[in-house]
């Protein structure tokens, strides 16, 4: 019986113990309600994955209402996909969440910080299993509004100024892709995705319907900090807390591509968006703009977070890029990189708390000698790295590998030689990193050989192992990323 209701579990659950964070106040309790929430949301996620994968898609239809006129839940593989990348990303962070939050946000009012936490996550999952377009819309503002009171919480007084700016342009945001949902619906009389997208095609010369495109692919590509409307992500992720960073930096542009995903391929269809229209064009110049401008502008940032930030906005360009080949083994390296930039990124940012945590700091002065201090922060930082640059064995050398596999399917060589000549520029960052961290000595006042607490340690390696591992056994990852492809594309398996 509970199975049947498992889509209306995936957002209720964190949804319901957001608010008793709030109720018990205690310090721990509030942890641990958040921590039960994050955990229960990724068994959640695991079963709607293996029910997709052996059944096939699952509509649920909210408060038995049949869509379009209820609100319709809809799991197939890529939002399942999704879903397990959101939840699994939660689940890790939390305990890591413990001390950290202690150590930057202090013990007062820490239940806020954990209900805040826990709304973000619904508004993530929401937005990943929801059929509506509208109901996409509440998401992402739940999701949004909280993640704006996380920036905030962030103990540098600059977090505030971040917090405001990525205000300013996610509502922004939020305002063309309502607009532009509000054009569909006066033009088809529906919300729901699936009869959007039938009705949609009836009438493919609608200039209504075209604008309405322009306003919902701007809208997201600001919430996906797609180049060059990104300026809110580097100040975002460097001043929040530890924690926030690196849960957002793995989740938050992922479900914001995946809406973009499924308005481009599902809602609107690609022959009409991407064929018809030049839009692979405009995608696949924002992509390698992004690439190789963002990956530059990290090479001379002294401060670590601000480097995987800008590091983040280059491979958004990755993804987007896959996005622009429009075929199947494209796409496939788009959603893979959903998942492997996330365990990479999610794990880097986490050790870079685990040096915040310790040493206070995360600018790269500071980390001189790390490999001697903290060895296996130190290694996690240098095997994140690795991923980042693409180096055969680890997550980010699959990703990069059916990008240039797509490339090739098109005949753009140049593009393939391009893609490996931007993987020098992340080399140039990571080798900044590794210099500070093996060449030069500690300070004589830090102690060597003593690392972080064990329940930092752990998450950290946990997704940093995640994504060594599946740069070897790619089975689950690559399988149910072409699967995804194949249905978004319409096109037979």
């Amino acid at each position: 019986m509970i199975a049947a209701h498992l889509p209306a579990l995936q957002v209720v659950v964190p949804l319901i113990l957001a608010p008793a964070c709030m109720l018990v106040r205690l310090r721990d309790a509030a942890w641990g309600v958040a921590l039960a929430a994050s955990w229960a949301s990724l068994a959640i996620a695991w079963l709607l994955l293996q029910q997709v994968l052996a059944s096939g898609p699952i509509s649920y239809h909210l408060g038995n209402w049949a869509p379009p006129i209820g609100i319709e839940y809809r799991v197939d593989e890529l939002s399942a996909f999704v879903l397990l990348i959101v939840s699994g990303i939660g689940a890790v962070v939390m305990p890591f969440a413990r001390e950290s939050v202690r150590a930057e946000f202090g013990t007062r009012r820490v239940y806020m910080f954990y209900t805040c936490y826990l709304l973000c996550l619904t508004g993530l999952l929401g937005i990943a299993i929801t059929g509506d377009a509208f109901n996409l819309f509440v998401f992402l503002e739940i999701s949004s509004l909280s993640s704006y009171v996380l920036i905030a919480m962030g103990r540098n007084r600059r977090a505030l100024t971040a917090s405001y700016q990525y205000l300013v342009m996610g509502t922004i945001g939020a305002t063309f892709y309502v607009i532009g949902i509000g054009l569909l619906y006066a033009e088809t009389g529906t919300l729901n995705m699936a009869d959007l997208a039938s009705r949609i095609a009836e009438q493919p010369g609608s200039r209504s319907i075209g604008v309405a495109f322009g306003f919902i692919v701007i809208g997201l590509s600001l919430k996906l900090a797609l180049f060059p409307l990104h300026l809110w992500l580097p100040n975002a992720y460097t001043y929040a807390p530890s924690m926030v960073s690196a849960f957002l930096a793995a989740t938050a542009t992922k479900v914001a591509l995946y809406a973009l995903l499924r308005m481009v391929y599902t809602v609107f269809e690609s022959d009409l968006t991407l064929g018809l229209v030049p839009m692979y064009a405009m995608f696949l110049g924002l992509a390698l703009f992004a690439m190789f401008a963002a990956s530059t502008v990290a090479i001379f940032q002294n401060n670590l977070k601000r480097m995987l930030a800008y590091s983040s906005v280059a491979q958004i360009g990755y993804m987007i890029l896959g996005l622009s080949y429009i075929n199947v083994t494209g796409l496939t390296a788009t959603i893979v990189h959903m998942f492997n930039h996330a365990m990479i990124k999610g794990g880097m940012f986490l050790a870079l708390g685990c040096c915040m945590y310790r040493l206070g700091s995360v600018h790269i002065r500071d980390l001189a000698g790390l490999g001697r201090t903290m060895p296996l922060t130190a290694a996690a930082l240098v095997a994140g790295g690795l991923g980042l640059i693409g180096v055969p064995l680890t997550a980010g050398f699959i990703s990069k590998w059916y990008l240039v596999l797509g490339a090739i399917e098109r005949g753009w060589w140049p593009v393939a030689v391009l893609i490996m000549l931007s993987s020098l520029l992340a080399v140039a960052y990571v080798w900044r990193m590794v210099e500070a961290m093996y060449f030069t000595p500690p300070p004589e006042t830090v102690p060597e050989g003593m690392d972080t607490r064990l329940s930092m340690l752990i998450p950290t390696w946990v997704l940093i192992g995640a994504s060594l591992y599946f740069g070897v056994q790619t089975e689950l990852t690559v399988g149910v990323a072409r699967d995804a492809a194949t249905a978004l594309l319409g096109m037979p398996r």
